[in-house]
């Protein structure tokens, strides 16, 4: 099969001709027809990520079609159209016994533990626990757009948060995530601040449905704009950038009780953050992290899009070739446009 390798962290990737992967016993192979182009995928690249061995493939935002099977699989077939969270849950240990299969024991994640779906096949583990059937009326691109960003904001949102119609919410960074965040908030009629330095991300932020836009660049003192836009201060904050700066600013604009919610990744100098203790336990601040989705919690997630309260495709900013990831994957960090990019030709 045809697929995006790199031989070191932060190397030029290349487009190969490499073994297609077998089905596990437990689990399936996925003809990948639409992969999304992720700032996780670059956090691997760069080497942030521990689990990668190189030589590897990214990619774990995909869909596609089944193309086998591995023995001891029940509940899906060859020829199935499916999509599947960015981790895999085992289905045996304790918190997937309690249906927490995103923080699994024992995960694996493709394009990350093991080649992912910059590729024509990708394996996925445990398919009767992660598989996803999609609807027939969803396209492969939309479907694959879910994987990570979306269904990542909509937990964060929907499950974490338990964001109310009314609350206000600041989201932090107008990525794929934030703007995720941006559409879901606002379909549950909550009152949104988006905060990013990047024009465009912001104007796209408005378009989803961010009642007040906040340029950091511009206005230095955010905490303070946003407590009096908001009198008391946010419901709940998202943080989809994952920051020092970020993650402070959003626990600082809370209201009493208010809960911070924390998505980005915290890398680096980040991941060492001191958190205003003193501050959160007075005011009973609760802090939340928030990592991927359970394969059970799609349904909602389709609902909703199917109903017309969420329209992933309005976050989609373009397709490309399995070869144009590679230029994709290694400019992320630089680009400025908002928005997701999903690869949809893989010959």
């Amino acid at each position: 099969m045809k697929a995006v390798v790199y031989d070191q962290f932060k190397s030029t990737p290349k487009l190969l001709e490499v073994d297609k992967p077998s089905a596990p016993e437990h689990g399936v192979v996925i003809e990948v027809k639409a992969s999304g182009v992720c700032r996780s995928d670059w956090h691997g690249w760069m080497g942030h990520d521990r689990d990668i061995v190189t030589p590897h493939v990214p990619g774990h935002e995909f869909a596609g079609i089944i193309s086998s099977v591995g023995e001891q699989v029940e509940q899906w077939t060859v020829g199935q159209r499916v999509t599947t969270p960015f981790i895999s849950g085992c289905g045996a240990c304790p918190e997937c016994n309690t249906g927490n299969q995103q923080v699994c024991l024992n995960q694996t994640q493709p394009g990350f533990t093991h080649w992912g779906s910059f590729a024509e096949y990708v394996a996925v583990d445990h398919a009767d626990v992660n598989l996803v059937d999609i609807p027939e009326s969803m396209s492969f691109v939309t479907a694959a757009s879910l994987g990570c960003r979306f269904a990542t904001a909509f937990r964060a949102v929907v499950d974490q948060g338990k964001v109310q119609s009314g609350d206000w919410v600041s989201i932090f960074g107008c990525g794929g995530v934030g703007l995720s965040a941006i559409m879901i908030a606002k379909a549950l009629g909550a009152r949104v601040i988006a905060v990013d330095i990047n024009p465009k991300a912001l104007s796209k932020a408005e378009e989803l449905g961010a009642e007040h836009l906040i340029n950091a660049n511009e206005l230095p003192d955010v905490v303070t704009h946003i407590v009096e836009l908001t009198e008391y201060g946010c419901d709940v904050s998202i943080d989809a950038l994952g920051s020092k700066i970020t993650c402070q600013q959003g626990i600082n604009s809370l209201k009493r009780r208010g809960k911070q919610i924390q998505i980005g990744l915290m890398a680096g100098d980040d991941a060492q953050t001191q958190l205003p203790l003193g501050d959160m336990i007075y005011k009973e601040i609760e802090f939340i992290g928030s990592h991927g989705m359970q394969a059970h919690r799609y349904a909602m997630m389709f609902e909703m899009i199917q109903s017309g309260q969420l329209a992933p495709e309005k976050l989609l900013q373009g397709t490309i070739t399995l070869t144009e990831s590679i230029d994709a994957l290694i400019t992320l960090d630089s680009k400025v446009d908002a928005g997701i990019l999903v690869i949809d030709q893989f010959y």
